[in-house]
């Protein structure tokens, strides 16, 4: 899910430039994402930016709303009312990635501006549900007992399985990217039909099988959004995504 590079000079007419006599001397009139450098107005001159891979971002955020979402869903210590993590999902997974998908629409890469858009989109649909403002599970909750009605698993099993839709398109979309991120969103599948099938027939092995599966998908998207941060000179830690180019 790398953001394609900003707008290279690649043309016949770069080459031809690049080859003749003047060429060091022309290299000076351009910026370093390879744009004319045009100052000719000094009162507004132009500036010409590289932007910042968006990935890690995207992918660091969906890891972190995950590892939330598996966690409070086997109940560690415990827990059993998730509603501590709807603030994380709101501004971290849910705004975090809009963003993360809108930056990857001006860097012209069409998967992760979809993938990370509609899962910043999920995040803040799934925080809503538990969301007491909202009245969503206010409108399967009985008001004279507080008991929550068993529709409620159902409805939360339809809203799983279009999600589970969702993600096996962006799986095969993922399939000339990298390993490591085809694999989080083939997990990611298998996850969520856990999930719907586990809420479907009230089984919960099938949720806590299904959650366990979801810390996988957490490692994995880490591993990914950490390939892009540390890469770059920013680290000496070189992450490997094993790209899947050359095997498909």
């Amino acid at each position: 899910m790398n953001s394609n590079d900003f707008a290279k000079t690649n043309s016949k007419e770069g080459h031809e430039l690049a080859s003749s006599p003047s060429a060091s001397h022309l290299e000076r009139l351009h910026t370093a994402g390879g744009h004319v450098e045009d100052r000719s107005q000094p009162a507004l001159p132009v500036y010409h930016r590289t932007f910042a891979s968006p990935s890690p971002l995207g992918l660091i955020s969906f890891a972190t709303d995950m590892f939330l979402i598996s966690v409070f869903g086997l109940h560690a210590r415990g827990i059993t009312a998730p509603n501590v993590m709807i603030g994380c999902l709101i501004f971290y997974g849910g705004v975090g990635q809009f963003i993360a998908g809108i930056m990857e629409f001006i860097t012209g890469n069409t998967f992760g501006a979809t993938v990370f858009s509609s899962y910043g989109a999920f995040n803040l649909s799934y925080a809503m549900i538990y969301l007491p403002g909202t009245g969503i599970m206010a409108a399967y909750t009985d008001s004279t007992t507080g008991a929550v009605d068993d529709s409620f698993d159902q409805a939360l099993a339809i809203y799983v399985w279009a999600w589970f839709i969702v993600t096996v398109l962006f799986t095969i979309g993922a399939m000339r990217s990298s390993w490591i991120l085809f694999l989080a969103l083939a997990f990611l599948d298998i996850c969520l039909i856990l999930l719907a099938c586990g809420f479907m027939v009230q089984m919960n092995s099938l949720l806590t099988a299904g959650y366990s599966v979801g810390l996988l998908v957490s490692a994995l998207a880490y591993w990914a959004g950490c390939a892009g941060l540390w890469a770059g000179g920013v680290t000496p830690i070189n992450l490997p995504t094993f790209s899947m180019y050359s095997a498909v």
